[in-house]
Parts: structure tokens; sequence; C-alpha cells
């Protein structure tokens, strides 16, 4: 039986104290108090359950003037559910698809609902949300197969909505496989995408140096817990997925071609340097690139949007990098 984790915000025994923000400590006390550190250990069932309830406590109401429609899209293992948020006015707006974390495990439409339709409002974009199989039911290639079977019905403007601005994005798992996207419109030939934007994601980088050995134990998440989640996805590590591209970007050997990426990198956290590697690929191969590094944040930081001021100025460079990258295909300026 897991022992719930007793926190307080002040005092010499507060959790976390290398975090300077107390936004930031106060989100990871909360979010604690719902998802278990220890959360792995569970069936993954009651993980799922953890996860809507964490998603739930942080969630906020859309937008005014953002509308969201649950629609189905023909995919390799069935309809795939998707949500489509619409800012207004709408007519003539790039897309964004929007594909969500929780290690491909848990999460689906509801989890990021907020974040989807804030950042429709935002940035002036029309969001498309997918509800990708979940492993360990379904392993890769699944989840990354529904995304990109969406993001095809999306170009061949089967959603009736406009197909020829998109971007790819996603938060930690969402973000692997808008990477993963990119990579394969690229190989491709089609869609032509507008750029991509990846907020903490996991690229599969080394495990055995950088940050995931100095933040092996970050708050939120462990190291441990990413090599857990990889081989739910992927199976075990002699399993040939796992030096798939699709399942993990920083296998690819050629990064030209690809679609300019705006990536944010939290500080405390074991994938931080998945961003940078990325990003310093992306670049030698003549592909525009940027990483924001955030000093003071930890790993889901976004679900902390409306309790921490770093937290609140990340969210905001990535909506204007999604304005920017939707509209012209090109990086805000850096500071901008």
């Amino acid at each position: 039986m897991h022992r719930t984790l007793v926190v307080r915000l002040s005092g010499d025994d507060q959790p976390y104290p290398m975090l300077e923000e107390p936004g930031i400590r106060r989100f990871m006390a909360e979010s604690d108090s719902l998802f278990p550190t220890d959360a792995v250990s569970f069936t993954m069932a009651e993980q799922r359950a953890f996860y809507d309830r964490l998603c739930a406590h942080f969630r906020k109401p859309r937008p005014p003037g953002v509308t969201a429609e649950d629609r189905d899209v023909k995919g390799p293992g069935g309809p795939i559910a998707i949500r489509i948020y619409r800012p207004s006015p709408e007519q003539g707006l790039p897309v964004a698809l929007y594909l969500h974390g929780g290690g491909k495990v848990v999460g689906g439409l509801d989890s990021h609902d907020d974040i989807c339709a804030e950042l429709a409002h935002r940035a002036g974009l029309i969001v498309v949300a997918v509800d990708y199989r979940l492993a360990p039911e379904h392993r890769f290639p699944a989840a990354f197969n529904d995304c990109w079977a969406v993001l095809e019905a999306l170009a061949d403007g089967d959603l009736g909505i406009g197909a020829d601005r998109i971007v790819v994005a996603g938060d930690s798992a969402g973000g692997n496989l808008a990477a993963g996207l990119a990579l394969k419109a690229r190989d491709r030939g089609r869609p032509r995408l507008q750029g991509q934007i990846l907020i903490y994601p996991g690229l599969g980088g080394d495990m055995s140096r950088g940050s995931y050995v100095e933040q092996a134990n970050a708050p939120g998440l462990s190291t441990a817990d990413v090599r857990y989640y990889k081989n739910i996805y992927v199976g075990p590590p002699d399993d040939p997925n796992h030096r798939s591209k699709f399942a993990f970007p920083l296998n690819e050997p050629n990064y030209s071609g690809l679609p300019p990426a705006f990536l944010v990198a939290a500080h405390w956290d074991p994938l931080r340097d998945d961003c940078v590697e990325y990003a310093a690929r992306l670049t030698k191969a003549g592909v525009p690139a940027h990483v924001r590094l955030e000093p003071l944040l930890v790993h889901a930081f976004l679900r902390a949007r409306h309790m921490s001021p770093a937290a609140a100025a990340s969210f905001t460079a990535i909506t204007e990098a999604a304005r920017s990258l939707g509209r012209s295909g090109r990086l805000p300026a850096v500071g901008a």
C-alpha cells in the first residue's frame, strides 16, 4: 500500500528545497498529493486514475470564445477520437496538431483540454488534439500510427479545416510523437509542416550521462520513470523498436529538411538534454532551432502556468512560437 506523501510549504523541511520559485514548490506539493511519486509501481488502471485526478485538479475553464468539437478519424486500429478547438474568429487560421503527454500510458482528450483551448485562444490557431492508443495495451507503433493518420487526414482536407499551414506540437511523450511525425513527413515529402513545438520531450537520448544522471531523481519525473515508460512503449531493451527513429528521433542520422523547431527544456528534468541535443543536430543540418531553457521549472510545468510566474512566461513564449510558426513558418526573434 502506498504511503501518501505529506508535504509542508514552509519551514526547514519543505519539499524540494532546490526549487527557488514558491509557485513551483506548491505545484509539486499538490501534484505529489494526487499522483504518487512511486506511481509506476501501481497497476495501469490505478496509474490512469491518479493521472485523471491530477489533471482534473489543475484543469482550468476554456477561454471565452473557444469552441470544441469531438470527432473521429479513421485509423489503423479503428476510429481515433480527436477534439478540434476553434478560437473566434477562425477563418483562415493555421492549425496545430497537439499530442498530449503522459508517457504514452496515461492521458487523453480531457487531460490536456485546457492547455489546448488556451493555446488556440492565445496563439490564434485551430488546435487538433488526438486521443491516440496507449501502451501497454497498444505498443509502438500504435500511438505513432494514430497520430500520423490524423495528420494525413488533416493535410488531405478531410477535417474541413485549413490544411496548408500545419504545426506539430506536444509535451513530454507528445513531443516525442510530434518530432517523429516531422521526420516521417520529411521522408514522405508531405505534408509540408510549418514547424514543430516540443515541450520537455523525451527523444531517446543517452540515459547514462548528462541530465539523465544529474537529474536522476528530479521532482515529478525520475530517470527510472523515463526508463519504465520507454520500455512499456517499445518493449524490452533488446527490442529492435529501440532503434527506430520514429520511436526515438535522436536515432535519426540526418536532420536536414526538417521544419523549424521551438523546444522548451526544464532544468529540473532528466529529459532536459534531449532538447539540447536535438536542437544542436537540427542547427548543424541548417534547420532553425531554438531551445528555451527554464532554470526554475520542472517536468510537466504546463499545469503550473496559472500558479507560477516562470511557467506562465514559458507558456506565453510557447504560444508566441506557435503563432509565428503557424503564420510564417519562422521562429520568433529570441526575446520577442
